[in-house]
């Protein structure tokens, strides 16, 4: 088999950057819907479910190096077919029913379809790994074309991103082969993640009812709020005047 031409290389290289292009700005779409969903829940509702946001994209030698263990084929149409966690967003969220409330409210907007959905907290990993994860396609808009793109959303709890975390670095650590007796452990510790949650979200709910049968009594305006009402009238007043 002869070797590719410079020309041939060249135009791989060109491919492989606006594929990178298209990604990344992909990704972007996406983080921008959740932090317009978080900034509304900061500004409009009492509680946030989303706690922190957090997005990475592949290097293309990463993706490489993983299409070539799954025996993909070189061009830029196969990786992008094989390859479906390029761009990725992990979200944390407080508590569970936080996961299935961030997954509607992101599944509901018009222009991201969602592709696939592997629910790893109703069906966990036999080593116990806990995670939402959600494959949507969003359309990029470019000069000359709409290209959709896939995003991987990870959606976990504090206790699940805390586990997974350590469950990485302890597999990175032994090379994937990690000593039955760690194996355990990291089982056991899932377990007991999975026991906090439980618990985290009853003394949630206690926290709630207690709120709605002892209401905080209404207290004075706040200096915000005050602010934002004399600015409301002073606007209102000087559009009166220019009338």
């Amino acid at each position: 088999m002869n070797a590719p031409s410079t020309e041939d290389l060249k135009k791989i290289r060109n491919e492989l950057t606006r594929m990178m292009m298209a990604y990344r700005f992909g990704l972007n779409e996406v983080s921008t819907k959740i932090n317009i969903l978080r900034d509304e829940f900061n500004y409009v509702h009492e509680y946030n479910p989303i706690e922190h946001v957090s997005s990475r994209l592949k290097s293309p030698e990463s993706i490489l190096e993983k299409a070539k263990r799954r025996g993909v084929g070189p061009s830029i149409a196969s990786l992008r077919e094989q390859v479906r966690d390029i761009a990725g967003i992990r979200i944390t969220c407080s508590f569970v029913p936080d996961i299935y409330t961030v997954y509607e409210m992101l599944a509901g907007q018009q222009d991201v379809t969602v592709v696939e959905v592997r629910d790893y907290i109703k069906n966990p990993k036999p080593n116990g790994y806990q995670s939402l994860h959600v494959l949507v396609e969003v359309p990029v808009f470019l000069s000359d074309r709409v290209e959709p793109v896939l995003v991987e959303i990870q959606i976990r709890t504090i206790a699940m991103d805390f586990w997974a975390s350590l469950e990485h670095k302890i597999y990175y650590k032994y090379g994937r082969s990690v000593p039955d007796n760690l194996l355990a452990e990291l089982k056991e510790a899932a377990d007991t993640a999975s026991a906090l949650d439980a618990k985290m979200l009853r003394l949630h709910h206690e926290v709630r009812r207690h709120e709605e049968a002892h209401p905080v009594p209404a207290r004075a305006e706040s200096l915000e709020l005050a602010t934002a009402l004399r600015l409301v009238e002073s606007f209102m007043l000087g559009a009166a005047t220019e009338s």
